[in-house]
């Protein structure tokens, strides 16, 4: 089944699947995971940043966030005056009261994900299915 609103974006019993990130919308600015895919627990948006672009300062009341660098390279700048570079890979952690914005300082454009989320860590609930076990690593490693 498809959702509607995002017809590339596949429903399922219990899970929805967006095979990219155009699933969920094309061109700069915020793509909605959170909606596109039915997410409750917390936010995620992923942003498309050309180069050169600036956010404007934000904070939140509640909404403590985490910023992962998905493609290219940004700098955020706190409201300590503190400036940080994140490229591919990278991650920032920003409390819900905290000043921050969002710079793209490379060459192409930058796609960054956000969640938010508020209440804490869930903790380790996950469990195997009856017959399956838990593998650590590839065959061979210690």
């Amino acid at each position: 089944m498809q959702a509607s609103e995002y017809p590339n974006v596949t429903l399922g019993d219990g899970y929805a699947v967006a095979a990219d990130l155009d699933a969920l919308g094309e061109g700069y600015g915020f793509r909605k995971l959170r909606k596109g895919l039915g997410v409750s627990a917390f936010g995620i948006n992923a942003i498309t940043m050309p180069p050169g672009y600036e956010t404007g300062s934000h904070y939140h009341d509640e909404q403590e966030e985490l910023y992962f660098v998905h493609r290219g390279e940004i700098e955020m700048v706190f409201g300590d005056g503190a400036t940080h570079r994140l490229k591919e890979g990278g991650s920032a952690r920003v409390d819900a009261s905290t000043l921050r914005k969002v710079r793209n300082v490379g060459e192409g454009d930058a796609t960054f994900i956000c969640i938010g989320g508020k209440d804490g860590y869930i903790g380790r609930d996950g469990r195997m299915a009856d017959g399956e076990q838990r593998v650590s690593g590839p065959p061979g490693a210690a």
